[in-house]
């Protein structure tokens, strides 16, 4: 309980200085969808006996604007525990429309590791014309009553001319029974044809994480 408190913690002080794009419901009957593979090496080069990536897993992200406040989402890929996971999930917005500073409560269901799960998450935000600032907490809990997962990501997104937008994000968690990690992961999406933008990144383990990897992703809004 004291990393679930921790988390909610920062994501609070995260919106406090302005955080959160996440937080906003998605607009009725429009659709988000990204797709990315990502590919990770160890960062002790010196032991690579090949150049081959030693982890990847891929990843899909769906939203769908329900209703004027109500987003259904489906979550595929990897849990914090490195688990496949496929979780479906509501959010709704618990801020008033004209605040600065948004937040939304998220309740998800689905499965990691073949296990039931109850995902039940925050999201804080805020933005401005130039960029936005986000802090995402969720908690995996098995429905078999085994202790949970925790996972806080924060996120500074910055807009750069021709549309392209630079994305700084902290990603922490503790799978329960093993220490915390914390991952730097910076990106640059770039704007392709009609709905479609491409995203390039990396990823850098600071601590609890003894990786470094690649990101190549797809987003569509329409």
């Amino acid at each position: 309980m004291r990393i679930l408190a921790w988390a909610c913690m920062v994501a609070l002080i995260c919106a406090a200085t302005g955080a959160a794009a996440g937080a906003w419901p998605r607009e009725r009957g429009t659709w988000y969808a990204s797709g990315a593979v990502h590919l990770s090496w160890p960062r002790a080069i010196e032991t690579w006996t090949s150049t081959e990536p030693t982890g990847r897993y891929d990843a899909l992200y769906l939203e769908y604007g329900l209703t004027r406040k109500l987003t259904l989402g489906l979550d595929l890929g990897r849990a914090v525990s490195g688990e496949i996971k496929t979780i479906g999930f509501l959010q709704y917005p618990i801020t008033p429309q004209d605040w600065p500073i948004k937040a939304a409560v998220q309740l998800g269901f689905g499965r990691i590791a073949g296990r039931q799960v109850v995902r039940p998450g925050l999201s804080l935000g805020r933005g401005w014309d130039g960029g936005w600032l986000a802090a995402d907490a969720l908690v995996e809990q098995p429905t078999d009553g085994a202790r949970f997962d925790v996972k806080l990501d924060m996120t500074y997104g910055i807009k750069l001319p021709k549309e392209r937008k630079l994305i700084l994000q902290m990603q922490t968690g503790q799978q329960a029974g093993d220490p915390a990690f914390a991952r730097f992961a910076p990106s640059v999406v770039f704007p392709l044809r009609g709905p479609l933008s491409l995203e390039l990144g990396g990823t850098w383990g600071l601590t609890g994480d003894n990786s470094m990897g690649l990101k190549i992703g797809l987003w569509a809004e329409f």
